[in-house]
């Protein structure tokens, strides 16, 4: 088997292409700087030098069976109108430019798997959210929209999509990094009222679906990417500092996030309840169900 890999050299991409190489995958990478992507992922890849701005060439998905397209700009920082176009650019157009050379070639690959995220849903409160809930209406919904329907023009080369809707990501480093400085402070507590919730998945456990999707054709369009136990902002606090032995007793207030932040705050303030609907009706056997079991396997 074979995969090509964008947005390799990422949080989720570097261990990614590192468990399809133990599991026996031949993974072919495309990178805009291959001597970067060889420093961070080290020797055994087929690394091909690629910018969004050219077409994908040739070689670089010959023989591939699935494409993994991680690729796309940080959405952390301030969302000016300048980076919130760069943010859906750099997602549509990598995926225009995957489907275009899927088109093609004669043998197109099997599957795309396409990466997208829970903000696909849009602030939603308490409503749990499956695969077949409509869209939202702000910023990230709209990104992840464009982003996904990009990703489903492969299905007219008999390519199969799957849009894997990301939740946040635990993991060594990521998001987790930042989320502790304030409990190692002893000043931790919840963002916001504390009563938005929280839809996380262990990094291994999203590593474990996308190989799973790629495993399984009967899995097929939107998958969310979570942990069956989501838990609000409030009770991911208490978690954390259980499990760092501090306390939890600071909360942010929404409106320093704001000022500091901007409209990105919102995706702090305003969570989704997300639950991983067809994975697990597929079968897929989470690693990780509880925070508590995610955080203290993290942070030892």
């Amino acid at each position: 088997m074979r995969a090509a890999v964008t947005g390799a050299t990422g949080f989720v991409g570097v261990p990614l292409c590192n468990e399809l190489k133990r599991s026996g995958w031949e993974v072919t990478v495309l990178a805009r700087n291959a001597a970067s992507a060889e420093q961070a992922l080290g020797s055994g890849y087929d690394i091909i030098s690629w910018t969004p701005a050219n077409e994908i060439p040739h070689e670089a998905l010959r023989g591939v069976d699935t494409v993994i397209n991680l690729a796309g700009e940080s959405i952390n920082g301030r969302w000016t109108e300048k980076r919130k176009k760069r943010i859906l650019e750099s997602r549509t157009s990598v995926t225009r430019r995957l489907v275009e050379a899927i088109g093609r070639m004669d043998n197109p690959p099997q599957a795309l798997i396409n990466a997208s995220a829970i903000g696909y849903y849009g602030p939603r409160g308490d409503e749990k959210l499956c695969e077949d809930e409509h869209h939202g209406s702000d910023f990230q919904a709209r990104v992840c929209k464009a982003w996904e329907e990009e990703a489903f023009k492969a299905e007219r080369f008999g390519t199969w999509v799957v849009t894997i809707r990301i939740g946040v990501v635990l993991g060594d480093g990521g998001a987790l990094s930042r989320m502790i400085i304030p409990f190692k402070m002893f000043a931790g507590g919840p963002v916001g009222n504390g009563k938005q919730w929280f839809s996380w998945v262990h990094r291994d456990d999203l590593i474990g679906i996308i190989k799973f999707a790629a495993q399984n054709h009967s899995l097929r369009g939107p998958v969310n990417a979570t942990a069956p136990e989501p838990v609000t902002m409030g009770e991911f606090s208490k978690i954390l500092g259980k499990v760092l032995n501090r306390p939890s007793w600071l909360p942010v207030p929404g409106f320093v996030l704001k000022a500091g932040l901007g409209e990105m705050s919102d995706m702090l303030l305003n969570g989704q309840r997300v639950i991983p609907r067809k994975a697990l009706d597929a079968g897929y056997e989470f690693k990780y169900g509880s925070a508590e079991e995610a955080l203290r396997n993290i942070l030892g």
